[in-house]
């Protein structure tokens, strides 16, 4: 399932909150149990009984993330162009309307800086919300942006992505933030700085090819979804059946194509100290 696929299911996505969060119960997906709703908000959107890992919104990530009171966003203003004049249904510029409209920012990314138990660093944060996180030409300057701060702080960088791949839109210049964004990790890389990848669900498409398995650590999720093509597209290609689990964070884990799974409730302390390990003075 690439990009489009996600875009176009992503209101009936099972990992998706409703717009409006209930007063009282809530029935996990998963295995359909009911609880409190101030429960699993409580527990950072996971089943209390099953441990299933829902999506999670923007701002209670950077809570669940950052210390109190520390992030400050940086670049929040830079906004898409359109250089294709790009028309389906409707106009790229009036798509991207809509969206700032509705989730508050004109991009799919948001970074800053903060700290994570009182250690500094730079971090971006990808909004699944804003066309399905999907990775364009702004998202890619941000990143950038961050990365030289990153260096010019001496800080360690973290990069957590929720993404169906790149935009469609922008064609080309979407895809040129790939190597984009691989090339400034290598100028991180040769600062001898720390680059932490988050990996929740779903990481997709040209992320996934690009900077998100580039981490000096890469940790997921549990249950994430993470790759580049579609199960479906990969299974029509190939001819063949695919293995059971395919494209599970778990899968991955045991493939040896991920460093760790992190539960939502150990994620902060988890990056805190691979900050802290990572770091080399020279």
């Amino acid at each position: 399932m690439g990009f489009a696929d996600f875009f176009k299911n992503f209101k009936k996505d099972e990992r998706a909150l409703p717009k409006e969060a209930p007063s009282h119960w809530i029935k996990c997906p998963s295995c359909n149990a009911l609880m409190y709703y101030k429960e699993v908000v409580a527990q950072h959107y996971t089943c209390p009984k099953c441990n299933f890992h829902m999506r999670i919104g923007l701002q209670d990530r950077i809570a669940l993330m950052c210390d109190e009171g520390s992030f400050i966003e940086f670049d929040k203003d830079l906004a898409p162009n359109d250089p294709l004049d790009f028309v389906d249904k409707k106009s790229y510029k009036k798509r991207v309307e809509e969206y700032a409209k509705k989730c508050g920012r004109p991009s799919s990314v948001v970074s800053g800086e903060c700290t994570i138990n009182g250690i500094g660093a730079q971090i971006v944060l990808f909004d699944f919300n804003f066309m399905g996180g999907s990775f364009a030409s702004v998202e890619g300057e941000k990143i950038v942006r961050a990365i030289h701060r990153a260096i010019q702080n001496k800080q360690g960088l973290v990069i957590v992505s929720a993404s169906g791949g790149a935009r469609m839109q922008e064609s080309t210049y979407s895809l040129m933030q790939m190597a984009k964004t691989s090339a400034a990790l290598n100028i991180l890389n040769d600062a001898h700085l720390p680059f932490i990848s988050v990996l929740s669900d779903p990481t997709m498409g040209g992320v996934s090819a690009s900077f998100a398995f580039l981490g000096d650590l890469i940790m997921a999720e549990p249950g994430a979804i993470i790759g580049f093509a579609g199960a479906r597209v990969i299974k029509q290609t190939i001819g063949t059946d695919l293995p059971q689990g395919f494209q599970t964070a778990e899968f991955l884990l045991e493939h040896g194509l991920i460093d760790m799974i992190v539960q939502r409730k150990d994620i902060k302390q988890t990056i805190a100290k691979a900050l802290q390990y990572l770091k080399v003075e020279y």
